[in-house]
């Protein structure tokens, strides 16, 4: 039986190409395909995204940003009045302390007194029922039990009854006391937690602003530059109209007088709209704009830094108003005026909680005090949710 022969493996074949032209040929194929993908993710990525990876937009950032300042204002005007709640509950604390010292004082008199009258009657005869009366720290009570004041003469009545008024007096005014310091202890407790509310809200607005780079940076206070000259440019533009309005008034008023003089007839007088008010209110708007680019410090009144409502109440008190502290009471202050009748001057509050305040300028414009990080500067009206007008008078 013949052999088999197994099958002969044949060599494969190999490439033409030099093994550098084979290194270039994957390399050029490799790059292709890199190529191909980059395109691919090109093509569905979003030209406005901002996000590396799982990194926050620059405009989400803003956003964030702008309500954590947002919640620090709120906060601040918290911290405001319990500050003002504080510095009163502490006065009352004082003045009734100080109060309670001097009842004291009198009652340790009147117990002098007593004890005068008491040693008197032991150098006379020894112990007796009165003198007993009036040692005793409770001489009401011993009174009620023994009835010896039948045999006291009338000065050491006297002075038994004005002991007992004393002692009263004295018990009533620490009751008193007692009651504001438990106040003044609440109203600390509030101011702590206003105060440290403020500073996390700071402080979480200042981390995300850190994780920015310096190009996005750059690109929000660029964009920050560019709203706070359209809003001067606004505002500047709102002056000259109503600089040009009030000239034509005054020609027109002018005019008017001359032809009641040509008449001969006296002129009959102008109902006053408020002229008092534009005085006071020309006081006002100098001082806000001398304040321009100061900067924006919680809590602050000036005359170096402010919040919006220290802004608004140091700038009316040029107008010859004294405004409350927060904005929760300036708002109670004047009149209430549409937003379409606003005059320069008014206060203008922003948000459902009455958080924020500014002064308007005219020609939908403000000057207010805007955010921690920031300046007194101008404003749209429009750029937070109004709340409400007042003409403060």
């Amino acid at each position: 039986m013949a052999p088999r022969h197994r099958p002969r493996h044949r060599k494969p074949r190999t490439s033409a190409l030099s093994p550098a032209a084979r290194r270039g040929s994957i390399g050029a194929t490799a790059a292709a395909l890199a190529s191909v993908t980059l395109l691919s993710q090109q093509a569905g990525a979003d030209p406005n995204d901002d996000r590396e990876g799982d990194r926050p937009t620059l405009e989400q950032t803003r956003s964030e940003v702008d309500a954590l300042y947002r919640d620090a204002g709120a906060a601040t005007q918290r911290y405001n009045a319990a500050k003002e709640r504080t510095d009163s509950r502490r006065k009352q604390v004082d003045r009734l302390l100080d109060e309670a010292a001097r009842r004291a004082d009198d009652l340790n008199k009147a117990r002098r007194v007593l004890g005068s009258y008491a040693a008197a009657q032991y150098r006379d005869g020894g112990m007796s029922d009165t003198a007993t009366l009036l040692l005793s720290r409770d001489p009401q009570g011993y009174f009620n039990q023994t009835h010896v004041m039948e045999r006291m003469s009338a000065r050491q009545q006297h002075a038994v009854t004005t002991f007992r008024d004393k002692q009263r007096s004295v018990a009533k005014q620490r009751v008193a006391a007692a009651g504001k310091l438990a106040e003044l202890t609440e109203a600390q407790r509030e101011l702590a937690a206003d105060k440290s509310t403020v500073q996390t809200k700071l402080t979480e607005a200042r981390k995300l602003l850190s994780k920015l780079t310096a190009q996005e940076r750059a690109r929000l206070a660029a964009a920050e530059r560019e709203r706070q000259e359209e809003a001067r440019k606004r505002a500047a533009a709102a002056e000259r109209r109503a600089e040009e309005a009030r000239k034509q008034q005054e020609q027109a008023e002018r005019e008017r007088r001359e032809r009641e003089k040509e008449k001969e007839q006296p002129a009959p007088e102008k109902p006053s709209d408020g002229g008092s008010y534009g005085a006071k209110a020309q006081k006002v708007l100098a001082f806000a704009k001398k304040e321009l680019g100061k900067p924006y410090v919680w809590g602050a009144t000036g005359p170096n830094s402010y919040d919006c409502s220290g802004f608004t109440q140091a700038a009316w008190r040029t107008g010859g108003l004294e405004l409350p502290r927060t904005t929760f009471d300036q708002v109670k202050v004047g009149t209430k005026v549409a937003k379409s009748d606003m005059r320069p001057g008014d206060l203008i509050f922003f948000y459902a909680d009455v958080t924020h305040v500014g002064i308007y300028v005219g020609g939908g414009q403000m000057i207010h005090a805007s955010k921690p990080g920031d300046d007194v500067k101008y404003e749209s009206v429009d750029y937070m949710p109004f709340h409400s007008a007042m003409r403060p008078t």
